[in-house]
């Protein structure tokens, strides 16, 4: 077996990558995230998590008011070496419309981020991303681990006292939450509907 010497853009310098370097960087595998200065490779997506990005994508948007929008897998820059991608996210309409950026949107414009938990991603998931979300600002966050083949949703609200998420609720079948505005989903997705 032939090891391929590793490319010079995938070593760091000392001090980790900024997010300017990171934005400069070309031919990145798709959804590659900057966390802590590090590039975050992520493996190749199974259907059901594209399933329920895609149904909570299209049912938040639906559900939105008018000064709000969803988007999916969009890049948000909380730092100067903090890049992440929110699986799905609720930004401003004003962020979503905008010409410039047009690769990430800021920590300002996001109202809610969502992470659904994959095998290589539970960690990141579970205990980085939200701690990087709160300090960032961002008001709500919700994780969706797979239990079977159904998503149960994890909500958080953001404490201002303690720059923390604080859990609102655990959702199985339909997800009904006031914040951060009026949404019900159901959680049941059929296989091929999303």
């Amino acid at each position: 077996m032939t090891v391929e010497p590793v490319p010079d853009w995938l070593i760091p310098p000392p001090e980790g990558f900024t997010v300017d370097a990171f934005l400069r960087l070309s031919n990145l595998p798709r959804h590659t995230e900057l966390i802590d200065g590090s590039l975050i490779f992520v493996s190749p997506q199974v259907k059901w998590h594209r399933q329920v990005i895609d149904h909570l994508r299209r049912e938040l948007d639906l559900q939105a008011p008018e000064n709000l929008r969803a988007d999916r897998e969009m890049a948000v820059k909380l730092g100067v070496r903090q890049m992440p991608e929110p699986d799905v996210l609720v930004v401003t309409s004003e962020a979503f419309d905008r010409a410039d950026p047009d690769s990430y949107y800021f920590a300002e414009d996001v109202v809610l981020a969502v992470e659904v938990v994959s095998k290589d991603s539970q960690e990141r998931d579970r205990d980085t991303k939200p701690g990087k979300y709160a300090k960032a600002g961002i008001r709500h966050y919700w994780r969706v681990e797979r239990n079977g083949a159904a998503p149960v949703v994890y909500a958080y609200e953001l404490d201002p006292a303690t720059n923390s998420y604080a859990l609102l609720g655990i959702f199985h079948d339909i997800l009904k939450i006031p914040v951060p505005f009026p949404v019900e989903i159901g959680l049941v997705i059929e296989q091929g509907r999303g």
